[in-house]
């Protein structure tokens, strides 16, 4: 007796279905493309950088290239502009990975690759006091408004953060926002010459600067000069604030010098942000927060000593810690030197 559904259009129509999915599909490839080969133009739009692509890719690929090519790996320079377009954005890894034809999962890879690999290179593009000789230094921070001996800049920044699912409290910060605390200390020319990117939001400046291993440098003299500081750090003989309530006359110019010099870190700090569009809110845990901000900070000094064409830049209001009472009297006699010896008529 023959079977009732042989002649089931419906049944037929599932059997080749059916027989399809055995067959071994054909892939379908695409042609790897040289992105870093793309107009300046186009490269600076997506990834901030146009003239150093090639370079920065040199310098990482031995660290980020895929050893086998199976499954059409993504090429070194393929990776680079992933990373680099997430830096620029800031937007959800889904977005990059559509915007870049890849998944989100490889897009999180892929940033954390490229990431730890330019950590590698952090001592060798952020040094104190800088690449350039101390007596340099000095004479272009003085050249801004006459203030002497000023060896660097130095302000706290905060990049905001997911609440972390440890030490949730320790990350809230005095705006009630989850952050991590960043110290920046720069040169005249916005190279970032030193970066304490590991500290959670609650943590105040004038502590991350005391507990870290350039305050001890500068304590023992090993360099000669000294930190331009807001009120929220306390008046060290290395590290110079304003006077809280000025006189007429010395220490009214002493403090108007003092705040034009300092503007070079509020800058610096504005440039990093208008270039990596990421730092104004990382969605990772702290670790990786870090790491993306390291980052961040070594592509910004290649693109400083470089050459590269800065981002539009947008100074926001300054950051400022509450005023620091703890002033040391061998502080205050730096204050009274300077404005004795510099800003006296």
């Amino acid at each position: 007796m023959a079977c009732p559904f042989m002649d089931d259009p419906v049944d037929e129509e599932a059997a080749l279905i059916r027989r399809e999915l055995h067959l071994r599909r054909e892939r379908i490839l695409r042609p790897r493309v040289d992105f870093l080969s793309y107009p300046y133009s186009f490269l600076f739009e997506r990834y901030r950088f146009s003239l150093q692509s090639r370079y920065i890719h040199n310098l990482i690929h031995p660290y980020i290239r895929n050893i086998s090519h199976r499954g059409r790996a993504l090429t070194s320079e393929r990776m680079l502009c992933v990373a680099l377009r997430f830096f620029a954005n800031g937007s959800f890894l889904y977005n990059i990975g559509d915007a870049e034809h890849i998944s989100k999962a490889t897009v999180c890879r892929v940033v954390r690759k490229v990431c730890l690999a330019l950590k590698r290179f952090l001592r060798i593009f952020v040094l104190f006091p800088g690449h350039k000789p101390v007596r340099a230094i000095k004479e272009e921070f003085h050249r801004i408004a006459g203030f002497p001996n000023v060896v660097g800049c130095i302000d706290g920044t905060h990049i905001p953060i997911i609440a972390p699912s440890e030490n949730e409290a320790d990350y809230v910060n005095r705006r009630s926002i989850h952050s991590i605390n960043v110290q920046i200390i720069c040169d005249a020319a916005h190279l970032i010459t030193n970066v304490e990117a590991k500290w959670p939001g609650s943590v105040h400046d004038s502590r991350m600067y005391r507990e870290s291993t350039l305050s001890n440098r500068l304590e023992t003299g090993e360099i000669d000069g000294f930190l331009l500081g807001d009120r929220g750090y306390p008046c060290r003989p290395t590290l110079i604030t304003p006077y809280p309530e000025p006189e007429p006359g010395p220490q009214r110019r002493f403090n108007v010098a003092h705040c034009r010099t300092r503007a070079r870190v509020e800058m610096t700090i504005g440039l990093l942000k208008a270039r990596f569009q990421c730092l104004r809110h990382l969605r990772v845990t702290p670790e990786r927060a870090c790491d993306i901000i390291v980052a961040c900070v070594v592509l910004h000094n290649i693109a400083i000593i470089r050459g590269e064409q800065h981002p539009a830049l947008q100074i926001q209001d300054p950051e400022e810690d509450p005023i620091n009472p703890a002033d040391f009297q061998e502080g205050r006699v730096v204050w009274d030197m300077i404005c004795r010896n510099v800003f006296t008529d």
